[in-house]
């Protein structure tokens, strides 16, 4: 729009018509400004469909990316898992060898009490480590879902702004002519 207004300011001013020099009633004025509408009409519906194309091929990948970084994470999670029950199994072994070179690697039983004491204290520790993981995995969820929302409601602002702008545009295209014509009555 505001390309068609400038090329019907350059257009009137450079006008042959002798009876004003606001006048835009030739045919030449009126095909240049259909021209230049039909232009600008032609670049906006390209980069419309060319941006449009864009987002669809993002749109198409997307689903494999988080497929892709799901598996990737189930992945580790079982690499982690397996490393846990395979260390876990040889450190077994080495407490329960009756060989006399790993002797000094086992607990006495006068540690006993302190082996409760250190099982219930690791098992509260993992205990709160779950319980600060749920809170945080909560937040992280909210905060996504809270995200989401903004970027729903940055997408009615800009349908809106654009629905202000196209009435703003039919009312200067209205009043633009209005204008044209009463200068083009006033030269006669």
């Amino acid at each position: 729009m505001f390309i068609y207004g400038q090329v019907l300011l350059i257009d009137m001013s450079t006008t042959d018509n002798k009876t004003s020099k606001y006048s835009t009633n030739t045919t030449k004025d009126a095909a240049t400004a259909t021209g230049a509408a039909n232009n600008v009409t032609r670049i906006v519906d390209a980069a419309n469909e060319n941006f449009t194309k864009l987002v669809n091929e993002a749109g198409k990948v997307q689903p494999q990316y988080a497929q892709a970084i799901s598996n990737l994470q189930q992945e580790y999670i079982e690499a982690v898992r397996n490393a846990i029950q395979t260390i876990t199994s040889v450190e077994k072994q080495f407490a329960n060898s009756n060989s006399g070179n790993f002797n000094n690697v086992v607990i006495s039983d006068t540690a006993a009490p302190y082996v409760q004491g250190f099982v219930k204290q690791s098992n509260d520790f993992t205990n709160n480590i779950i319980r600060i993981a749920d809170i945080n995995n909560q937040l992280t969820i909210n905060a996504l879902n809270a995200l989401r929302e903004n970027v729903k409601n940055a997408n009615r602002t800009v349908e809106a702004t654009a629905e202000f702008n196209s009435n703003m545009a039919r009312a200067w295209a209205t009043s633009y002519s209005a204008v044209q014509q009463q200068f083009a009555t006033r030269g006669e």
